[in-house]
């Protein structure tokens, strides 16, 4: 006697999704039961998706067949029992072994014949297939989702997913709640235990009704959602949601976040602002010294000296304080850098020179384009003869590439008159920019901005020698000489004793320039 399992299956495990699909595949399966006469032992309801093998309810329903309680299953359709080739396979090969001699469903037709196994394998393949091809789908439309800039996942807190609209709509209530957040994190004085009181306070909580806990608050307060992005696999996106703080806050939080985290420690001697820029008969290092006075008085210097790591070389130069090492270095950088005067005079002039060289360029970049719209009608019309059958082949292959050639040299020609004219305007531009921020720079304290300054403008022709620092000895062969750095030098040393016009712009003659 023929003994079947009744088994129903829906995707998910979330009650409140596919509801009717359980409860419709029972009726329907009971009823045809009754019409076909069947003898069911057990009713199997599982909630699990078939994508993947690993149904604890279905394996221990095969593992029972095998065991004899059952010969035959019920189902509504074979893809209610496999959607991978792992359970489909399985059950294929219980159907050779004899274990089970009967699969029935409502709407698919199977015999335990070769030919129903084969309808049987391709049916579980057909399933297979529309779960992949689900899966590619949905990531498809995810990646399109994203690239309209509509957040792909579940709404953060202060937002929710809108059904309607299928897009994350702002929750006006809990966003100025939030709002209040950042801006007091802002301030500084406020913990993140402080955040997730104030939020408590603000009902606002997990559902437990227990605090946000801090690794939740810092998620919170680094989430780019909130100012009008999203990340989207670990790339970031700019999103059409609204945000709820500027970035100027939230880049405020970041600070503070990357500040309060976990202390780095520093090593015993850390390297200082100014090292690997100096030279004495070796290298210079820095030193971080802490002085103690009986008052209980301490004091902090920092002191650059010599690395004397080769001991065959003797270096007699004495240590130099930071504060005044600093002082140097700000006076070669003002004594290289643009008066205003200066600065306004070079500018005008490149703008100048843009103007003129635009105006000079503009007829022959008009006259080449013309040129080339001209090669292409020739083009056309070569490949109208040709397919008309009025020229050879050979004629015209060799016609094409000769007018090929003619267009491509006039389209390079284009661009390098093009980068010719302009390509050097914003290098030169951003050159005066930067000789005109180098007071600005000395005067400033922080160390690091000058030793770049430094650095480029000197490269490491820097030498300490009796604790003053200098650089007018060493040339680095003839490079320093065709700097623009050593250009303002030199000009400099000509103020007062010709006229300032002609300091910026030298006279020519008929030697070359």
């Amino acid at each position: 006697m023929q003994k079947f399992f009744l088994y129903a299956r829906k995707s998910t495990d979330v009650e409140d999704k596919q509801i009717l699909s359980i409860e419709a595949q029972i009726i329907e399966l009971r009823a045809f039961a009754k019409q076909e006469e069947l003898n069911i032992i057990e009713e199997l309801i599982e909630k699990r998706s078939a994508k993947i093998p690993g149904r604890p309810i279905f394996n221990a329903m095969l593992d029972r067949i095998e065991k004899g309680e059952a010969n035959g299953i019920i189902s509504w359709h074979p893809d209610r029992l496999a959607r991978n080739s792992v359970d489909g396979g399985k059950i294929i090969y219980l159907l050779d072994c004899g274990h089970i001699v009967a699969l029935k469903f409502p709407q698919f037709w199977f015999e335990p014949t070769p030919q129903g196994k084969f309808m049987l394998n391709i049916a579980f393949g057909q399933s297979k297939y529309y779960v992949d091809s689900l899966s590619e789908n949905t990531k498809r439309g995810l990646r399109q989702k994203v690239r309209r800039g509509e957040y792909p996942g579940l709404a953060p807190l202060g937002y929710f997913n809108d059904p309607k609209t299928k897009n994350v709509v702002i929750d006006k209530k809990k966003t100025e709640i939030l709002r209040q957040t950042f801006e007091l994190y802002a301030q500084g004085n406020s913990r993140l235990e402080d955040v997730s009181n104030f939020l408590a306070q603000q009902g606002i909580t997990l559902r437990n009704g227990k605090h946000l806990k801090r690794d939740r608050i810092s998620f919170i307060l680094s989430n780019p959602f909130y100012v009008g992005f999203f990340r989207y696999s670990k790339e970031l996106h700019e999103g059409k949601h609204q945000p709820v703080i500027s970035k100027k806050i939230f880049d405020a939080v970041q600070l503070i976040l990357k500040q309060k985290g976990r202390p780095h420690h520093k090593t015993k001697n850390e390297p200082q602002a100014f090292c690997g820029m100096l030279r004495c008969g070796m290298g210079i290092t820095g030193e971080y010294k802490v002085k103690r006075q009986k008052n209980g008085n301490t004091h902090d210097y920092v002191y650059y000296h010599c690395t004397k790591k080769n001991k065959a070389i003797k270096c007699d130069e004495p240590c130099i304080r930071q504060e005044s090492l600093d002082e140097q270095i700000s006076f070669l950088l003002q004594k290289i850098s643009l008066s205003e005067d200066w600065t306004k005079q070079l500018t005008a002039m490149l703008d100048k020179d843009k103007n003129e060289n635009a105006q000079s360029s503009a007829v022959f970049v008009q006259k080449t384009k013309n040129t080339i719209e001209t090669i292409k009608i020739k083009l056309q019309r070569l490949l109208d003869g040709y397919l008309e059958q009025d020229i050879e082949r050979e004629t015209y292959l060799e016609r094409k590439a000769k007018f090929m050639g003619e267009k491509k040299s006039l389209e390079e020609k284009m661009i390098r008159l093009e980068q010719k004219r302009t390509g050097w305007i914003e290098p030169m531009r951003k050159w005066i920019k930067e000789a005109e921020n180098l007071p600005k720079i000395a005067r400033e304290s922080n160390l690091f901005p000058k030793k770049v300054a430094a650095k480029e403008i000197f490269g490491l022709n820097l030498r300490l020698s009796a604790r003053k620092v200098i650089w007018g000895e060493l040339k680095n062969g003839s490079n320093w000489a065709q700097t623009p750095w050593a250009a303002i030098q030199a000009a400099q040393k000509k103020i007062g004793k010709i006229s300032e016009s002609l300091i910026l712009v030298p006279p020519t003659g008929f030697e070359p320039v």
